[in-house]
């Protein structure tokens, strides 16, 4: 039994910074049988306990070995209303595959490519889907991200009736403004969308609820239940000197403007600023999909500073080995103290001091603490910040009944995720703060599960 897993292809590097193509290619195949093969099936199925959503893992990769993909996505479907998207992006080396038996003596099953080629080779068919019968039990979904999504996709499979009210003009909340194409194509997330529209699910965009329309107007519009998944888009700063400089970016807008405003494109009506000394401030995900963004539009140089060595970066190590191969710099174990402005007032350097780790903090990780006679000025024209989002307060703002904590995230029951209003339920990010993809799925799929217990329309 080989030990490494099938490596994916990916696009070469000399190709990849000059287009938002994506990165990974996908298995083959022949190359999907191959690592297919691995998979020991075991009894006791680690990895399924391992999968937030439960999906039966050792169940669909048996289905490929037989070939029998579209099997093997209706499996998956059972569990989880994204399968290429999730084979993509999910963290599955610290979830489903940190368990898998291979990974004590060699490397894991490749679980997350072999979704995503299931995924695949099935879309490649154009299956279209039959509406579900609706039971007229009506639920609305506030947000069409990950949490929204998943939760519609168990409520219309058991007969709800389902519509989802989207602020923006396209739906798919963070998969659709945050991750940028060359990690999730566009066309990845439109189709498995598509999917759900086809099944009976209702998408309104354009639809601000808490100003739009309240929550009290979608109970006068006969919903029994409400699911709110509006995601965390505020961003935040670190107050620090400089920061309301022109130049400086939270990354949530330059990565909005980037995927939903098409600001790449210098015909765009809100075209972005194109640095060509950059710095992305942060160490996890978003921050390496800005500073990948700012490679590809054409900077020469991409600082990526975090306060915390390699080994606490909260990124996956896939997308830190593509940054690195792409040209990023990583100034560990750096912070940035103040942005500095030239004569014109634009962005000119930012002083950074170095850090030292400490003792364990409360998560687990050790503290980074200022060594202040370490500081440098690193020439820059452009700083985008990447610390973290928070929900954005609207909701709680206008509904004074939804309680919150001191973040700003819904406070939800653990069992039900229902909020301090009754058939009123919530999850993802509008109650965790920022997080995964698969963890808003896993709390969509917590709330309809609740709400279907509740109304068993079937």
């Amino acid at each position: 039994m080989n030990k490494q897993k099938v490596l994916m292809r990916t696009l070469q590097e000399h190709l990849r910074t000059s287009c938002f193509e994506e990165v990974n290619l996908g298995y083959s195949k022949e190359e999907a049988l191959l690592e297919a093969d691995r998979c020991l099936d075991c009894k006791h199925q680690p990895c399924v306990a391992g999968c937030p959503v439960g999906i039966d893992i050792p169940g669909f990769i048996r289905l490929i070995k037989a070939d029998q993909i579209e099997e093997a996505y209706h499996l998956i479907g059972l569990s989880s209303s994204l399968p290429a998207v999730c084979g993509r992006v999910c963290p599955q080396e610290s979830q489903c595959e940190a368990v898998c038996v291979h990974a004590k003596k060699g490397e894991s099953v490749a679980i997350g490519h072999l979704e995503r080629y299931v995924a695949d080779t099935y879309y490649q068919q154009n299956h279209t889907y039959e509406p579900i019968q609706s039971h007229h039990t009506k639920v609305a979904i506030v947000g069409s991200g990950p949490a929204g999504l998943s939760c519609a996709h168990d409520l219309i499979n058991a007969g709800f009736e389902v519509d989802i009210y989207e602020a923006l003009h396209l739906p798919g909340g963070v998969l659709s403004y945050g991750i940028p194409s060359f990690r999730l194509p566009k066309e990845i997330v439109k189709r498995e969308i598509v999917e759900l529209t086809q099944r009976g699910v209702k998408i309104i965009t354009n639809v601000i609820i808490g100003k739009s329309l309240t929550i009290e107007d979608l109970k006068d519009m006969g919903y029994q239940a409400i699911f709110i998944g509006t995601g965390a888009g505020l961003p935040r700063f670190m107050n620090i000197p400089g920061e309301m400089l022109p130049g400086v970016y939270s990354a949530n807008e330059y990565l909005t403007r980037l995927n939903l405003m098409h600001a790449n494109n210098p015909l765009s009506a809100t075209p972005i600023h194109r640095g060509k000394r950059v710095a992305v401030v942060g160490g996890g995900n978003v921050a390496l999909d800005a500073a990948r963004s700012a490679i590809r539009l054409g900077a020469d140089v991409v600082y990526l500073v975090y306060r915390r060595g390699r080994e606490e970066l909260p990124a996956r190590l896939e997308e830190v080995i593509h940054a690195e191969e792409e040209g990023v710099i990583f100034k560990l174990l750096t912070n940035v103290k103040e942005i500095i402005g030239d004569e014109k007032g634009f962005v000119k350097s930012i002083r950074c001091v170095d850090m030292v780790l400490g003792d364990l903090d409360e998560s687990g990780r050790r503290r980074p603490i200022e060594n202040p006679k370490k500081q440098t000025i690193l020439p820059v024209d452009e700083v985008i910040m990447a610390i973290g989002t928070s929900p954005n307060p609207l909701l709680i703002q206008t509904v004074k009944e939804l309680a919150s904590d001191k973040w700003g995230c819904l406070v939800v029951d653990d069992a039900t995720n229902e909020t301090s209003m009754p058939s009123i339920y919530a999850g993802g990010d509008a109650v965790t703060g920022a997080a995964t993809v698969i963890l808003a799925m896993e709390a969509g799929r917590k709330a309809a599960h609740a709400i279907i217990q509740k109304y068993k329309p079937l």
